[in-house]
């Protein structure tokens, strides 16, 4: 999806990531995919130059997720330490943090696209146990008497095939 890395649109591109993955079934990605995206394209929006058009693109392979933003500034992202009490300069780092692997490559004379994995195989969640029923004899059904002409029923009263 092309968008401008705004901050309006960076909550909207979370949104929909989020979407995706429960979509494919992969919950359990979605807070670092959030995460490593609303980053990315928050680096977007403070750094990228002449404008702040860029393309948001998920691929999701057997055993990999990966989540990449191409912008049109070629200039590529330099990781710093960031001072103590700073409070930005982290994205990256946190990126690298929740990510299997990120990188960045060059597109093109004019842009750059930046990018990380996600590994898609997590243990599945556990079972619940299954219920037993308890150790109460179960309601028997009445018994259906046949008429003296041998085709229709007896009435006999509706019962629940539930037991308990």
């Amino acid at each position: 999806m092309e968008l401008q890395a705004l901050p309006s649109r960076i909550g909207q591109v979370r949104r929909i990531v989020s979407a995706q993955l429960r979509y494919w079934h992969m919950d359990p990605l979605i807070d670092r995919a959030a995460l490593g995206v609303t980053e990315l394209l928050t680096n977007v929006h403070r750094h990228a130059q002449p404008d702040k058009t860029c393309t948001v693109e998920m691929e999701l392979v057997v055993d990999r997720l990966t989540v990449s933003v191409r912008d049109h500034d070629p200039r590529l992202p330099v990781v710093d330490d960031a001072e103590p009490l700073a409070t930005c300069g982290r994205g990256l780092a946190m990126v690298a943090a929740v990510s299997e692997s990120w990188g960045v490559r060059p597109d093109g004379e004019s842009g750059k696209v930046v990018w990380f994995t996600l590994p898609t195989t997590v243990s599945a969640p556990a079972r619940p146990a299954r219920r037993t029923v308890a150790d109460k004899p179960a309601h028997l059904f009445t018994e259906v008497e046949v008429t003296t002409d041998g085709l229709r029923p007896a009435h006999t009263p509706a019962r629940s095939a539930v037991v308990g």
